[in-house]
């Protein structure tokens, strides 16, 4: 494909709000309830005569992403009727906002954003033995918007602002914004063209559902919309789908403008004047230290760039790993960060659980583990023995189950010295390989010594006192 092609990408994002109820109406929002239309009433369903009433925690958490990203907070805000027909939508119009969103400004990673307002969302439809079906527990739920400004270039680009979105919703409390469950969805709109001044036609690839699907369904309509130019043909402005099984894209319909959607301010909902509803000064008290500015602090502690990114990924983890490492310098904190990462995610994997704090084994004794690693009275052996207990026991006395299980790092060099004298004489056939120019004999050595003392010995021990015997 021809690099003379500029790519445009604006984002759409969506993500479900963490409330107790839905936006407008007392319905539980749980969207792990797996039976069909158990949270709806009357006004979920727009039955004649009720009245919606919106959700001031779902205003709120908007606010709060909004001053987390250095957004403007508008001060008068209404909610609008976007005018469509689908049985997902019971009142034939979806609640929105349209001229006036609570949130405009802002940037995630460089990237500008136009607005972010507030919605509910769709009830779920699903296809079956030539039926639709339609649950509306989903029906309701307040939703967030975000748009972003049309100055994304690349896949990789917009992955990495969906990724960081993600992780400020997590950290402000506003979404858990769960991609597999439908908490978070992205839809991408893209162009190309050889001009910078002009932006090409564009297409909307709806309903992303995983980064992967947003950075592979990208790079499928740049190269779809370079070849069709480079045939002689048009791209047609429609809306698509993503087939990831085939990784492709499909189209769905034509793609429908503002126009088409017939908006209006909602008459039964009151206007807004969100000055006098909350203190923004009071709201940026109670934001958290966000991803951005923790990963500087993290890489200034020296921490390699990809473990600070799996440690920020979700605010839980992060918030154990400052408890674990608090005051300790960059060894302990590397220390601390591969026995979380490789062994502890390792072993939750195992049994499929979710990678958060609430599974971790308690802070205070992992962080007695990682003390007794680093002054030598355990070893790594050790620790990854005693890790699974650790995590099946919330109260085990790490340093005592150690004791009683003969865990305990042998230091002392006298002793360390009779097992590799053992060793030595034990096997002379190894010795004469090894002094014959056989180097790789001394791992065997080591792991001959690590044997007898039953894992025990400290392996550093043992490699210095074998390289004096074996001179």
């Amino acid at each position: 494909m021809s690099n003379s092609y500029i790519t445009t990408i604006g984002l759409e994002i969506h993500a479900e709000l963490h409330t107790n109820s839905k936006m407008w109406c007392g319905c539980k929002n749980d969207p792990t309830e797996k039976r069909p239309n158990q949270n709806i009433c009357e006004v979920c369903m727009a039955h004649p005569g009720t009245l919606p009433v919106p959700n001031k925690e779902a205003i709120k958490k908007v606010i709060k992403v909004g001053l987390s990203v250095g957004s403007n907070i508008a001060d008068f805000t209404e909610f609008d009727r976007k005018n469509y027909f689908y049985p997902d939508i019971p009142k034939g119009y979806q609640l929105s906002q349209y001229k006036l969103p609570i949130v405009s400004g802002g940037q995630i990673n460089g990237v500008e954003l136009t607005r972010i307002h507030l919605e509910e969302d769709t009830a779920k439809s699903s296809h079956e033995n030539g039926m639709t079906l339609v649950d509306y527990n989903r029906a309701g739920v307040p939703l967030m918007e975000l748009v972003t400004e049309p100055v994304i270039h690349s896949a990789e680009q917009a992955g990495a602002f969906a990724r960081e979105l993600q992780r400020i919703l997590r950290y402000v409390g506003a979404s858990e914004a769960n991609m597999e469950m439908g908490q978070m969805r992205v839809e991408a709109n893209i162009s190309v063209s050889k001009d910078p001044n002009v932006f090409g036609t564009k297409c909307e690839v709806k309903n992303l559902n995983s980064f992967r699907s947003v950075e592979e369904a990208i790079k499928y309509e740049v190269d779809r919309h370079i070849a069709l130019i480079e045939e002689g043909g048009k791209v047609v402005q429609e809306t698509r789908g993503w087939d990831e099984i085939k990784m492709e894209t499909f189209s769905q319909r034509k793609k429908e403008n503002a126009h088409d959607y017939r908006y209006f301010p909602d008459p039964d909902l009151p206007k807004l004047y969100l000055s006098k509803l909350f203190d923004n000064n009071e709201l940026r008290k109670e934001l958290p230290e966000l991803p951005s500015s923790r990963r500087t602090r993290m890489q200034a502690s020296g921490l390699k760039d990809d473990v600070i990114e799996i440690i920020i990924s979700d605010p839980s983890t992060a918030n154990y790993f400052d408890e674990v490492t608090k005051e300790k310098d960059t060894v302990y904190q590397t220390l601390a960060a591969n026995y979380l990462i490789a062994d502890i995610f390792g072993l939750l994997k195992k049994e499929s659980k979710d990678l958060i704090a609430e599974n971790f084994p308690v802070a205070s004794s992992f962080k007695t583990l990682l003390d007794m690693i680093q002054k030598g009275e355990l070893s790594s052996r050790g620790a990854k023995d005693l890790l699974p207990l650790m995590l099946a026991d919330k109260t085990l006395d790490v340093k005592k189950t150690a004791e009683e299980k003969g865990m305990i790092q042998k230091n002392d060099p006298e002793l360390l010295k009779a097992i590799v004298t053992e060793v030595i004489t034990e096997n002379p056939t190894q010795v004469a390989d090894y002094k014959s120019g056989k180097e790789s004999m001394f791992m065997f050595f080591v792991g001959q010594c690590m044997k007898k003392s039953r894992g025990a010995g400290n392996p550093s021990l043992f490699q210095e006192l074998l390289k004096e015997v074996l001179k």
